[in-house]
C-alpha cells in the first residue's frame, strides 16, 4: 500500500489496511504511530496545579490564589475533582511527568512579588498533598516544561529582578529528587509564557516573550544537554498559550496575539514533533482565551480554564478536549473547581513524552 510521495503533505496520516496499523507521512515515508500500554494505576489522569479560582461568578470575579491540585480521568468526560495541594500557593508555575510523577516547577505569589524557586511532586496513583523535590536553579515564573519518562525540562521564563528574561534550560531526573542542573540556553529568548510539549525523544518550547511576542518554535533531544536549535514557527506570534502532545503530534492552543490587534485567541494548531517545519491549523476552542492549561493523554488533549479579554473581559472553568490524530473543534469535556480558573498549570501521566 503506498500513495505518491509528492502528493502527501508532511504529517499526514493514514490507516494501513496491510499492516492494521495507523501511519504518519514525515516527509519522505511512512512511518508506524508508536503505541505503548504502562501501568497507570487508575487510568491517565490529568492535573492542574495552583493559578487562581473565583467560588462564585461576578464581573469581575473575585480570584483567590490556589495551592489547589485537581485531576479528572482523561478517557472520560466529567468535572474535576481535588487531589491534593502544592507545597506553596503559587501561579504561573511549569509542570512536568513520568508515568508515576507529576513536578511542579516555579511560580510566585502577585503581591509582593514573591518568586519560588520550589519544585515539588505528587505521585498519581494516590491522592494527597505535594512532597519536597529540590530547587530550580533560579526563580523562575512563567517558565513552560515538557519531559520524557525519565527527565523533566524547564524552559525559560521571568526570573529575579521580576521581569528579566531569561533563557536558561534545566532538567531534573524525575525519578529521584534533588535541585535542578543546567540543560543549555534557548537560541532564541522566549523568555516567559511559551508552551511546551514532547515526545519521548524531543522537547519542544513555543512562542512566549512578552517583550516582543515570538512565533518561533525551538527543540533540544532530551537525552544530552546542550542548546536549542529552530523547528519552525507557529501560525501567528503568540504567548500565554497552552501545549500538550502524543508521541507524534503537538497541539497548541489559545493564547494571546498582539498582531495585527491584541487579543486572545481561540485558534488550535499542530506540530508534527519528529520533523521540522511550521505549525498548520487544528481547528478552534469554543471561545477565545489565553493562561489557561493542559494535559493530554495519547489520543486526548483536554484545555481548561483561561481568560478571554475580546470582545470583552471575560474567564470561564470550561475544559475542553480534541482527538490529536484527527483536526477539528474543541468540544465540551466539563468543568474545573471555581467559576474560573486562570494562570494555573497543567501535566499528565499520559502524554507524549512518555
Amino acid at each position: 500500500m503506498s500513495l505518491p510521495p509528492v502528493e502527501v503533505p508532511s504529517g499526514a496520516m493514514r490507516f494501513n489496511s496491510d499492516s492494521q496499523k495507523l501511519e504518519y507521512w514525515d516527509g519522505a515515508q511512512w512511518l508506524q504511530v508508536s503505541t505503548f500500554s504502562p501501568n497507570l494505576n487508575g487510568g491517565a489522569r490529568g492535573l492542574f496545579g495552583g493559578g487562581y479560582t473565583a467560588p462564585t461568578s461576578g464581573n469581575p470575579p473575585t480570584l483567590t490564589l490556589q495551592n489547589l491540585i485537581e485531576y479528572v480521568n482523561i478517557a472520560s468526560t466529567g468535572n474535576s475533582q481535588d487531589f491534593g495541594d502544592l507545597t506553596v500557593t503559587r501561579r504561573d508555575a511549569c509542570s512536568f511527568s513520568s508515568n508515576t510523577r507529576g513536578v511542579f516547577s516555579g511560580g510566585q505569589l502577585p503581591s509582593p512579588g514573591v518568586l519560588y524557586n520550589t519544585i515539588d511532586y505528587i505521585t498519581y496513583s494516590s491522592t494527597g498533598d505535594a512532597t519536597d523535590f529540590g530547587d530550580a536553579t533560579s526563580k523562575p515564573i512563567s517558565s513552560s516544561g515538557c519531559s520524557s519518562s525519565t527527565r523533566g525540562i524547564m524552559f525559560a521564563g521571568y526570573a529575579q529582578p521580576v521581569n528579566a528574561n531569561v533563557n536558561n534550560i534545566d532538567y531534573v531526573t524525575i525519578s529521584s529528587t534533588g535541585n535542578a542542573v543546567k540543560f543549555g540556553e534557548l537560541y532564541a529568548n522566549a523568555g516567559s509564557l511559551a508552551s511546551a510539549c514532547s515526545s519521548s525523544t524531543r522537547g519542544i518550547c513555543c512562542g512566549g516573550n512578552p517583550s516582543t511576542n515570538l512565533n518561533v518554535i525551538q527543540h533540544i533531544t532530551i537525552s544530552t544537554l546542550g542548546n536549542s536549535q529552530d523547528f519552525g514557527d507557529l501560525v501567528t506570534i503568540l504567548r500565554n498559550h497552552s501545549a500538550v502532545s502524543n508521541s507524534y503530534r503537538g497541539i497548541i492552543f489559545g493564547g494571546y496575539n498582539n498582531s495585527p490587534l491584541a487579543s486572545s485567541i481561540n485558534n488550535i494548531q499542530y506540530i508534527t514533533i519528529a520533523t521540522l517545519g511550521n505549525a498548520v491549523d487544528f481547528g478552534d476552542l469554543s471561545n477565545t482565551r489565553l493562561n489557561g492549561a493542559a494535559f493530554s493523554s495519547q489520543t486526548r488533549g483536554v484545555y481548561g480554564g483561561g481568560y478571554s479579554f475580546s470582545p470583552g473581559p471575560g474567564g470561564g472553568n470550561v475544559m475542553e478536549y480534541i482527538t490529536i490524530a484527527t483536526a477539528g473543534n474543541a468540544v465540551d469535556f466539563g468543568d474545573t473547581q471555581g467559576s474560573y480558573r486562570t494562570t494555573h498549570t497543567g501535566t499528565s501521566n499520559a502524554h507524549g513524552g512518555l
